[in-house]
C-alpha cells in the first residue's frame, strides 16, 4: 500500500514540476528518477528504464554527461540492465560512470569504489574472472587508502578475493586472503561474529 501512495504522490509531483518548471528542472528530473527507483523496487522494470531514460538524456542535457548526478543515474541504469539480465549494456552503463566518478571524484573516492564494486559483480557474474581480479584489486588498494587495512569493508573485499582465488584453484593465494580477513574481522567484529565464522569455514574449505 505504501508503495503505491509513494507512487501517485511522485507522479502528483511530477506533474506539479513539470508545469511550473519544465520537464527538463532539477526537481523534475530528481523525481522523475525516483520514480524509477521506485518502479525497480516493484518489479516493474520496463516502467523503471524509461524513467530512467529520460532522467539521464534531461541530466545530459542540463547539466552534461559527467555532472556527478548524471553518473547516478547512469549506475542506476547499470544496475537495472543487471537485474534484467542485459549484462553487456549494464557493463557499458558501470564502465561510464567509473570513468565519470574517476574524473569528478578520483579513484579512492567511496562512490567511484561502489561503481567498482559494481563491476566486480558482473564479472564475476559473466565469469570474466580475470577483469574480476583486476577490478578486486582496484578496490581493496582503494579501500585500504580510503578507510584503512582493518576497516570491514575492506576486509569484505580481501574475503571476496579469497572466494575469487578458490575458484581459479589458486589455493595459497586464497588461505592468505582468508587469514588476512579472519584476523581482521577477529580484531573488529570479536570471535563469535558471523563475519569472523563465515571466513572460519571459508579457510575450513580451501
Amino acid at each position: 500500500g505504501k508503495q503505491v501512495e509513494a507512487e501517485q504522490m511522485y507522479q502528483r509531483a511530477l506533474q506539479g514540476y513539470e508545469k511550473a518548471w519544465g520537464p527538463e528542472h532539477m526537481s523534475t528530473l530528481d523525481t522523475v528518477n525516483n520514480l524509477g527507483s521506485l518502479y525497480k523496487i516493484q518489479g516493474k522494470l520496463v516502467e523503471a528504464e524509461l524513467m530512467y531514460q529520460r532522467a539521464l538524456q534531461g541530466k545530459e542535457k542540463a547539466w552534461g554527461p559527467e555532472h556527478t548526478s548524471t553518473l547516478n543515474t547512469v549506475n542506476n541504469l547499470g544496475l537495472l540492465y543487471k537485474g534484467q539480465g542485459k549484462l553487456v549494456e549494464a557493463e557499458l552503463m558501470y564502465q561510464r560512470a567509473l570513468q565519470g566518478k574517476e574524473k569528478a571524484w578520483g579513484p579512492d573516492h567511496t562512490s567511484t569504489l561502489d561503481t567498482v564494486n559494481n563491476l566486480v559483480n558482473l564479472y564475476v557474474n559473466q565469469g570474466k574472472q580475470v577483469e574480476a581480479e583486476q577490478m578486486y584489486q582496484r578496490a581493496l588498494q582503494g579501500k585500504e587508502k580510503a578507510w584503512g587495512p582493518d576497516h570491514t569493508s575492506t576486509l569484505d573485499t580481501v574475503n571476496n578475493l579469497g572466494n575469487l582465488y578458490k575458484s581459479q584453484g589458486k589455493l595459497a593465494k586464497a588461505e592468505q586472503m582468508f587469514k588476512r580477513a579472519l584476523r581482521g574481522y577477529e580484531n573488529a567484529c570479536g570471535l563469535e561474529h558471523a563475519l569472523t565464522l563465515g571466513t572460519i569455514y571459508n579457510l575450513g574449505n580451501v
